[in-house]
């Protein structure tokens, strides 16, 4: 049992306690994980994604334990529709603290197929989504001397497997928008980290659930001997946003299992 004095000392290390958070891709998978987890260590949270349906019972569940939330329902796939959102996700509880870029999208023609309507929507969403936040939101962390961006890749942005195509392109794109961010605000207090997941059993990866001898088989490319969960990333992503995390900027952190390694 932790007494309390272990639990001040485990609060002061990772209390979000009042910060606010921005959160895309919120509504489900890890992001919806990582929503809850920054929530429960005491942030604000603001959740961004398309559908509202998911948005409300997401925010429902939130206040239902007790946690600060609020949505914003978005298609981030334009300039536009970025800048929309980051205006919205202001408006409940003021500018954030901590932006967290999860949403995605998750297309994955053969090369050889690849056409620009797919080339242009993922680099939208996964790549140039995050460029625009971070463009709106980094600024105002560095001139308050605190922030935290943290960016969800995939092990496409380090090798090329299952048709990596354009998103494979895109996650790479996005660990290096990571260091290039923490290379512009570190000094400033803001750090920018990427949380690399192997196979994860979420909506996005729904194909490979519905095949069990497939998803099996990747299960033993790990270590630990299992798939992802979304629920995997809460202690990380509570980590890279906390004080504790203060000297850790520009670094890709596999949560995968071990998957990276074996």
């Amino acid at each position: 049992m932790i007494d309390q004095k272990s639990q001040g000392y485990l609060a002061r290390l990772f209390t979000l306690d009042g910060r606010t958070a921005v959160v895309t891709g919120g509504s489900s998978g890890i992001g919806r994980a990582i929503a809850e987890a920054l929530a429960r260590a005491g942030a604000r949270v603001v959740v961004i994604a398309r559908r509202e349906a998911e948005l409300a019972a997401t925010v429902e569940e939130l206040a239902a334990v007790g946690a600060s939330a609020a949505w914003v329902a978005a298609d981030l796939g334009s300039r536009a529709g970025v800048r929309g959102a980051a205006e919205r996700a202001v408006e409940p509880f003021g500018e954030p603290d901590i932006l967290v870029n999860s949403a995605g999208i998750n297309l994955r023609p053969p090369m050889g197929e690849l056409g620009e309507e797919v080339w242009d929507a993922t680099m939208a969403v996964n790549l140039e989504a995050p460029y625009l936040l971070g463009q709106r939101f980094g600024p105002g962390m560095a001139e308050r001397g605190h922030g935290r961006i943290i960016h969800v890749s995939s092990q496409q942005a380090h090798r090329a497997f299952v048709q990596s195509g354009a998103y494979g392109v895109s996650k790479g794109g996005l660990e290096s928008l990571a260091r290039s961010q923490a290379e512009a605000w570190s000094a400033h207090g803001v750090t920018a980290n990427t949380l690399v997941p192997g196979v994860v059993l979420t909506p996005l990866n729904a194909r490979i659930a519905a095949d069990p001898e497939r998803a099996a088989a990747l299960a033993a490319r790990t270590m630990v001997g299992r798939n992802g969960l979304a629920e995997d990333f809460a202690g990380a992503a509570v980590f890279l946003a906390s004080d504790s995390a203060a000297y850790v900027t520009g670094q890709s952190i596999f949560v995968d299992g071990g998957l990276s390694v074996h």
